[in-house]
């Protein structure tokens, strides 16, 4: 026993002895091959490739000397030295490709992605017949798939994606030149016409990617095991398939946005291994059979922007500790039931959309017991009741949109535990009572629509604690008391509305520099092309899967830089700070009491659309209004103003703006003025023109009746009228 022991012993130090030889050897090994000659012909050819393209961060500057290890981007074989790998990655090179390229015979990895190459992709290229990876994304190559590239047999990765010039048909050959092909990534290319069959049956392929194109045809099945397939933004049709042959290794599954038809299939279900799913954006129709049931693996169903009707399904996924379901949106569909308890159990969930559809009832209070909620989106609804005090058990919600449903009650002041609220949304609703004090706690605050509602009161201090407020509007309430000095001081605001409430006193003449918004042209954030009057907020939230366990969540804010006070009882002259904005594109002060003389706009350089109409405004027009070349909207009918406005001017292009100004000439063809040649505009509603305005609606139901009161007594004064009227007919 002692023996074997010892020569046990002796042969595991001899063993630890070959291991660090082995090791040592390695290591000399390593040092020999980082120090290896690039290959004289390799070399040639690298530099005449680098000769053809533009490298205007210097990114290349090290391919000089023997050394490989030393040329950026490069990996030569140990021993012999020839370039087996050229990976030049968002280099912001530009140009061409030299031919000489092709003559790197050893080649097994070209990656030129992320550069503005511009040019077809070389015919040569079939001539690097050893390449395994082929990646040329986010470039500008054009034309089509050169036929050479099938000589490539022992390719695994073909990666094209990005390059919008890149189109026709994808060729025949492309689903069967290389029985190793296991990536194929075509997305945002221009291809058009069918899918190759050989595609479909390419059993070494786990991975295609055929998204933003112009494919077309009925939507195929494929009969090989893949893992990832995005077939998004084409112009597919028909029904879905079941992609059974996928059913133990499918992950990924992209149909949105094509013109696919017919319902959910139950056997989608089937697919045990699918944590993706998105089917967004076609024309899917009927109810979500009940046994429509994932599995504990799907992180992420978007059913969205289809035609999906009856009630929302009780059961979406298999709920265990281990669920891990993070994005359901069921949004723009017609459910049309409540919203079902079985979803507050799905204990993972980050992100809850079901806006848009037919929902009623109240919201479950059990919603608060998704913690790891960080977007709920309910608007566009019928749901009633109020907003649940449950909500503060999302402590880590950052956006909260529960517009335009029936909700009533008041703004619970609990919710200020929402410390981590972004974007709060109850406009178009019945909500009724005061902002809430406790509201300041929100201090992450950034998007606020409280708009057309019952809320009543004044603004308090309170709302400046929230200090990185881009968009508030407090719009058709019945808010009053004067402005404070602090209402322009947020640094972020984009767009203040204030409209359609019962607001008094003076504009506050307070400092309008303190927004970078409003001080800076050229940063808005909506389209140039959108209509300038369409200046409600909206929010478009994106949702990016980071990994397994979380998401990325982003909003973007569409409005026009602005402000919006019209619609309520201010007097007195307007504050000639505000019209130093050269940032503010939108400015409405219509329909109060305001007064004086309108200040210079010279400075505002981007103001598309100005309404001061139906005001008591006086003095005459400022002549620089018509060099405000952005400006397509004026109206500055039912004032006070006065003088000779000259066609010259260029005001011929706001039709009815000065309507309604007596003292007010504009300048005829003929050179002469006419006041009662302007032209009029209809005015508002009669609804809308008391809100605020000159003649309230008591006044004019008062005079209404006296009038005819006093028409019917002159009536019976005269007995040939009261005679007639007395008669009875026979």
């Amino acid at each position: 026993m002692g023996k074997k022991w010892v020569s046990a012993y002796f042969t595991c130090k001899a063993l630890k002895l070959c291991v660090v030889v082995v090791l040592f050897m390695v290591l000399q090994f390593s040092v020999v091959s980082e120090c290896v000659d690039l290959d004289p012909e390799d070399k040639s050819s690298l530099l005449l490739f680098k000769s053809r393209f533009g490298d205007p961060g210097k990114s290349l500057s090290s391919w000089v000397g023997l050394d490989c290890s030393n040329w950026t981007g490069i990996t030569c074989e140990n021993q012999t030295g020839r370039v087996v790998s050229i990976n030049l990655t968002n280099m912001n090179l530009s140009g061409q490709i030299h031919p000489n390229l092709c003559k790197l015979s050893f080649l097994e990895e070209l990656v030129l992605s992320q550069n503005n190459f511009t040019c077809p992709i070389p015919l040569c290229f079939g001539n690097l017949q050893s390449l395994k990876k082929l990646n040329l994304s986010y470039n500008g190559f054009y034309g089509v798939l050169p036929d050479t590239l099938m000589k490539l047999t022992q390719l695994k990765e073909l990666v094209l994606n990005g390059n919008k010039g890149l189109g026709g048909p994808i060729p025949l050959w492309v689903g069967n030149f290389s029985t190793k092909l296991e990536k194929l990534d075509l997305g945002f290319d221009s291809f058009r016409g069918e899918i190759p069959e050989g595609l479909l049956y390419l059993e070494s392929l786990k991975h295609l990617d055929l998204q933003n194109n112009f494919l077309s045809n009925s939507l195929p099945d494929f009969h090989q095991a893949l893992s990832f397939l995005n077939l998004g933004s084409n112009q597919f049709s028909g029904t879905m398939p079941c992609f059974s042959a996928s059913a133990q290794s499918l992950s990924f599954l992209s149909l949105a946005s094509n013109a696919v038809v017919g319902g959910v299939p139950t056997c989608i279900a089937s697919l045990e291994a699918l944590t993706h799913l998105n089917v967004s954006f076609n024309q899917l129709t009927y109810k979500v059979p009940p046994r429509l049931v994932f599995s504990e693996k799907l992180l992420v169903l978007d059913l969205s922007n289809n035609d999906l009707s009856g009630p929302l399904p009780s059961k979406i996924a298999v709920t265990t500790e281990k669920s891990g379901l993070l994005l359901l949106d069921l949004s723009h569909n017609r459910f049309s039931s409540q919203i079902p308890l079985k979803i507050t159990e799905l204990k993972s969930l980050q992100a809850l959309f079901l806006s848009h559809n037919l929902l009623s009832g109240e919201i479950p209070a059990r919603i608060g017991n998704l913690t790891y909620l960080q977007v709920i989106d309910l608007s566009h609804n019928s749901l009633s009741g109020s907003i649940p005090l449950n909500f503060i058990g999302c402590f880590q919600l950052l956006a909260l949109k529960l517009n335009d449903n029936n909700l009533s009650g008041e703004i619970q002041p609990e919710l200020d535990a929402l410390n981590s609220l972004k974007i709060l949304d109850i406009s178009n609703n019945k909500i009724s009572g005061e902002i809430p004090l406790t509201l300041a706690g929100c201090k992450s605050l950034e998007i606020v629509d409280f708009s057309s509602n019952n809320l009543y009161g004044t603004l308090s201090d309170a709302i400046t604690k929230w200090t990185n407020l881009r968009y508030l509007s407090l719009a058709k309430n019945r808010f009053n008391g004067s402005l404070p000095s602090w209402l322009f001081t947020f640094a972020a605001i984009e767009m203040m509305d204030l409209s359609g409430n019962k607001f008094s006193g003076f504009l506050p003449d307070g400092n309008f520099n303190i927004s970078s918004s409003f001080n800076n042209r050229g940063i808005a954030t909506m389209p140039r092309e959108e209509e300038v009057l369409l200046h409600n907020g909206d929010t478009k939230v994106s949702i990016f899967v980071v990994d397994s366990s979380g998401l990325r969540i982003n909003y973007v804010l569409f409005s026009v830089v602005g402000i919006d006070i019209s619609n309520n009882l201010l007097h007195g002259a307007i504050p000639g700070g505000l019209f130093g904005l050269k940032g503010l594109e939108y400015l409405n002060l219509s329909y109060n009491f305001l007064n004086g003389q309108v200040p210079s706009l010279e400075k505002m350089k981007s103001l598309r659309a100005l309404d001061l109409s139906h005001n008591s405004l006086s003095g005459h027009i400022p002549g620089n209004i018509s060099s405000l070349q952005d400006l397509t909207s004026l109206n500055l009918s039912y004032n006070s103003f006065s003088g000779f406005i000259p066609k010259k001017q260029g005001f011929s292009r706001f039709p009815g703006a000065f309507a309604g100004n007596p003292g007010l000439c504009v300048e005829s063809s003929s050179g002469g003025c006419d006041p009662e040649n302007l032209p009029v505009v209809p005015r508002k509603a009669f609804d809308e023109e008391t809100v605020g305005g000159p003649i309230s609606v008591w006044v004019f139901c008062l005079s209404t009746f006296v009038s005819f009161y006093f028409g019917v007594v002159a009536l019976f004064c005269s007995v040939r009228a009261r005679n007639y009227i007395l008669q009875t007919k026979v």
